[in-house]
């Protein structure tokens, strides 16, 4: 993020907008709308700033005369737009000294802030930038906004800042305040504001004040967050991640899925690495539990799916034992994920009927895998966190009787813009994933289909581009062993 996007309190304050022709006047509108008292500063006015002087006398003035620094003095922001470069870049230098804020059209590197597209309802102001890059694409997106959102938004927002100082008192958590609110706007009052009817809204708000219990139970939401990609996240995980106060998350999570909740979140990671656990799996469970309890919304996010692999399991039974609330969203596992995004399927009418899932973890160094169940050549095999193991994998199913020529595939950083795909056989694909250095997370597929990966591969992973995965900011070992004993 290069810019802060911040709302500036403008009412009654002094702005100077320096130019006075077309670009200039409608800045100096737009500081006018925000209640500024703007100064036109140039030797010569538009007729466009004329019309502009004459229909509100009252809020903006005429300063004739070429720029110099006195007219700098007692203003709280400032407007560069003239057609002289040289002025302009010493409105900003001069502005940039005396740290006042400044705004020089067109040219965003003279700028302290920048003027983003704006989306006005009433209070309910949505401001869109793209630090100067992309005004057209700013344009455009700000076009599909307005078409979403009805100006009864505007009455809502209108509505909720009359009713906000008796749900302050009413609740003196943030976190049952934020809740009320939230299911306030997900029910009918808003399809009442929305339609006009904002006297039955009103009623229908106070109703639900009135009737709402002064504390809100915490629960957990386990979602699958998919294999790295975050539009493959589901549009419930997306809502719910979103209404969380608490976002715990492992090593497989992406910084882009997690960087979707909200920004106040409290952020927990708590990842884990092969033989070596940042956060053991029952002081996890305990945290969760104990974040529920204390009221909190909970964002359990797990790689993929929770149900595969992912232990989710374990700690819906803590949960479940300790009588916290909790629903669980279905992601889309690695399995699926990225094999659609290698280009291999599955399944394949010509190559296999079936698919298996299986556990590539090690245990004290081997893997416990029953080989002769994994013969068939019409089946295929999805190994999980095989990459430690991917020597072992070939030999063992060599020695069950696969085939050494039987094709085989390794998918590094699946569905995100580090793709990597190694190709090979029983016999090649161990070397293969050395000499290329393949690391974490990998998954496996071995069967015909992998062969599929040559002519079917669809996804392009851009070469600059770079998935950047949390960095570890594990609990304290006090804390993680506090919040073991607090669920006990």
């Amino acid at each position: 993020m290069e810019h802060l996007p911040i709302y500036m309190q403008l009412h009654g304050r002094e702005a100077l907008v320096v130019g006075a022709g077309p670009v200039a006047t409608r800045k100096a509108a737009l500081l006018l709308e925000a209640g500024a008292r703007v100064r036109l500063r140039a030797p010569e006015y538009s007729d466009a700033s004329e019309r502009l002087l004459r229909e509100q006398p009252e809020s903006i003035s005429r300063d004739p005369g070429v720029y110099d620094t006195e007219c700098l003095d007692r203003v709280a922001i400032v407007i560069a737009a003239t057609d002289d470069a040289a002025v302009n870049r010493q409105v900003s230098e001069d502005c940039v000294a005396r740290s006042i804020p400044v705004n020089v059209a067109d040219q965003p590197e003279l700028c302290s802030f920048i003027l983003p597209a704006i989306v006005e309802r009433g209070p309910l102001t949505i401001a869109i930038g793209s630090g100067g890059r992309a005004p057209v694409l700013v344009r455009l997106l700000r076009a599909k906004i307005e078409s979403l959102i009805p100006t009864g938004y505007g009455r809502l927002a209108d509505l909720a800042g009359r009713l906000r100082d008796r749900v302050r008192a009413r609740f003196d958590h943030v976190n049952a305040r934020r809740a009320f609110w939230e299911r306030a706007f997900a029910g009918p009052a808003t399809e009442l504001a929305l339609a006009g009817r904002m006297d039955a809204a009103e009623a229908r708000l106070e109703q639900e004040l009135a009737d709402a219990a002064t504390s809100t139970p915490g629960e957990v939401y386990l979602i699958g967050a998919g294999p790295g990609d975050p539009d493959l996240l589901t549009f419930r995980a997306l809502r719910l991640l979103q209404q969380a106060d608490v976002v715990v998350y492992d090593r497989l999570v992406s910084s882009e899925v997690v960087n979707l909740a909200r920004r106040e979140a409290e952020r927990f990671y708590v990842g884990k690495e092969r033989d070596h656990h940042c956060v053991p799996q029952e002081e996890i469970s305990a945290l969760l539990s104990r974040l529920a309890r204390e009221g909190k919304r909970v964002a359990r996010l797990k790689g993929g799916d929770p149900f595969v692999f992912g232990r989710g399991g374990e700690e819906l039974d803590v949960l479940a034992r300790h009588g916290v609330a909790y629903q669980v969203v279905p992601g889309i596992t690695a399995a699926s994920g990225c094999s659609a995004y290698a280009g291999i399927p599955l399944t394949h009418r010509d190559h296999a009927q079936s698919v298996r899932f299986i556990t590539g973890h090690t245990r004290e160094g081997r893997l416990d895998v029953d080989w002769s169940q994994l013969t068939s050549t019409r089946e295929t095999l999805v190994f999980y966190m095989g990459r430690k193991g991917v020597g072992e994998i070939c030999r063992g199913l060599k020695g069950a009787g696969r085939a050494g020529q039987t094709p085989a595939a390794i998918i590094e950083n699946g569905t995100t813009a580090r793709q990597r795909v190694v190709t090979g056989t029983l016999d090649t694909l161990a070397a293969r994933a050395e000499r290329e250095q393949v690391g974490s997370p990998s998954l496996i597929v071995i069967g015909e289909v992998a062969a599929c990966h040559a002519r079917l591969a669809w996804f392009q992973p851009d070469a600059g581009a770079t998935t950047v995965f949390p960095q570890p900011m594990p609990m304290s070992r006090a804390g993680s062993r506090a919040a073991a004993a607090s669920a006990a």
